[in-house]
């Protein structure tokens, strides 16, 4: 099991210095790799519990976000550079670009560009977005109702891009004849693609097997939820006739995590559960375990938007590396 650290720069208070520490240490603890949060606003409506839909469109979470509107959080896709300079070997990505708000061929071309400066250390993770509020505030009201299709002419215009001299397009949100785009990806054939958002078995193979991509990424998955989705997503790509399996891909979730040292009720009856990687190093160590056994290859840990501060967080990442880990993958 591979470790990564989704970076808290989408929070009320967060500083530079803060994501500073978290980054060298991921860093110095090998991490596999550092995530940054993608969130163009927070609605005033949040902080009055009045979005049109729950967080993440999750079931059992409130019509909010858990950060303030007048908070001072960090956008998630210019720390990518940053990221790419102050690091030098773990891997760097976005969880997820949310494609509606980006034009598919100028992303193609900064990405290539990030992936050199990050020395081929780019993964790129594409979703749909979820928060009509949002979309209205970049611009993109007129693509929420389509923002699915976004996300797949985003991928033909990306993998276009990278992998041709010369590339034209004509679909319905990136129309352009024969352009050349700049220097391709250092990562051949390309970097690895993440697909986030799409719990339906079917849609999900599908779209696996047509543009071969590389890995899923989930949030707050139990185990339980995991391993029957990968169960049934597996049956999708034999009865499509795809040669891939989920055992191909890099399975992820965003997870809050806090180590704590009284028991924590993990329970995950009764919606969305925020306490699965919440509680003591031997629950950690228990539930880590069962997140392999379920599939799970490489959890995102996650900070919680609120009440831990990241000198916490710095100690848990310690001991998640060090002690717990070890527990779950034995020499």
């Amino acid at each position: 099991m591979k470790l990564a650290l989704y970076l808290p720069n989408f929070r009320t208070e967060v500083t530079i210095k803060e994501l500073e520490d978290l980054t060298d240490l991921a860093e110095e603890l090998d991490f596999d790799s550092v995530w940054t949060l993608d969130r163009i606003v927070v609605p005033e409506a949040s902080d009055r519990e009045e979005l049109q839909y729950t967080f993440g469109m999750m079931d059992g979470l409130p019509h909010a976000l858990p950060v303030q509107a007048r908070g001072q959080w960090f956008q998630g896709y210019p720390l990518l550079p940053w990221l790419a300079a102050r690091t030098s070997k773990v891997r760097i990505g976005q969880s997820i670009i949310d494609t509606p708000f980006r034009a598919p061929g100028v992303l193609a071309a900064e990405l290539a560009t990030i992936d050199h400066l990050s020395g081929g250390r780019l993964n790129v993770g594409l979703g749909a977005g979820w928060m009509p509020e949002e979309f209205a505030a970049a611009s993109a009201a007129h693509i929420f109702p389509k923002r699915h299709k976004h996300v797949r002419e985003t991928i033909e215009v990306l993998q276009g891009v990278w992998g041709n001299d010369l590339f034209e397009y004509h679909g319905e949100f990136a129309d352009f004849e024969r352009c050349g785009f700049g220097a391709k990806p250092l990562q051949q054939p390309r970097p690895p693609i993440f697909m986030s958002g799409l719990k339906d078995p079917l849609r999900s193979a599908k779209r696996i097997t047509k543009y071969d991509l590389d890995g899923w990424i989930g949030i707050q998955d139990s185990p339980e939820g995991l391993a029957k989705w990968l169960t049934a997503i597996d049956q999708q790509f034999e009865e499509i006739g795809s040669p891939k399996r989920s055992k191909d891909l890099e399975i992820c979730s965003m997870i809050w995590t806090v180590i704590t040292e009284e028991e924590t009720d993990q329970s995950t009856a009764g919606g969305v559960a925020s306490n699965l990687l919440v509680g003591t190093e031997k629950q950690l160590t228990d539930r880590l375990k069962a997140y392999k056994d379920a599939g799970l290859t490489m959890p995102l840990i996650w900070p919680p938007f609120t009440d831990v501060p990241v000198s916490k967080t710095l100690d848990d990442l310690k001991r998640i590396k060090n002690d717990i880990l070890p527990k779950v993958e034995p020499a």
